[in-house]
């Protein structure tokens, strides 16, 4: 990654996206380098461009930022800017694998600091949301997903779904060792004697 974090913008209102390039142009280090109104072109900018991260409304007509998060998150960091204080969807965006959630009156030095946070690895959500989004954790089983780290849930949530660490390789484009670490840290967090109860455990935190 260069010194320079190129971010691809993605909102289907053409005012907030010019608003928003205009104000990194203040902005230090960061560069929107790309923008669009349609999430369906999400991965092709991202190449395209070479972007570190991607910054995507939650909700949009056709490809959402759900859908974008989950095409986009095993491969790039996924931040979601918007304006729905929503812990349910906050709850299905993180477990898809977003780098985090914040809300469109964020500042500006908050906005570029969480940017830098998620392309370093981190998962990032507004305060505001924080508070609430996982206030139900003790009998919310996706709760338990919150010790894991973004890559982690990214991996999760392909282990939920019975695919074994060749084929989570092959997906995400990572080493197979690599992934067998990350299982090894999922096995780990969650407490799961062995790698059938943790699918089974996941399946159920993802609402499978």
């Amino acid at each position: 990654m260069s010194a320079t974090i190129k971010a691809l913008l993605i909102d289907d209102h053409l005012m907030l996206l010019r608003g928003l390039s205009l104000l990194f142009e203040t902005i230090e280090g960061i560069d929107i380098v790309a923008t669009t109104t349609d999430g369906s072109q999400a991965m092709h900018l991202a190449r395209t461009h070479g972007v570190d991260i991607i910054i995507t409304d939650a909700a949009m007509p056709g490809t959402d930022g759900l859908a974008v998060v989950t095409a986009c998150a095993p491969h790039l960091p996924t931040l979601v800017l918007t304006t729905f204080d929503d812990a349910a969807l906050v709850d299905r965006l993180i477990a898809a694998g977003a780098a985090g959630y914040l809300l469109k009156d964020v500042s500006p030095d908050d906005l570029a600091d969480a940017i830098r946070a998620a392309v370093d690895g981190g998962l990032v959500l507004d305060p505001r949301i924080a508070r609430h989004a996982w206030a139900s954790k003790s009998t919310n089983r996706e709760g338990e997903l919150a010790v894991l780290t973004r890559t982690e849930r990214v991996v999760a949530k392909l282990v939920s779904t019975g695919l074994n660490n060749q084929e989570i390789a092959a997906e995400l484009h990572l080493a197979e060792g690599t992934v067998k670490n990350h299982v090894s840290a999922l096995l780990r967090k969650l407490q799961a004697r062995d790698r059938t109860m943790l699918a089974l455990r996941l399946s159920k935190a993802f609402g499978q």
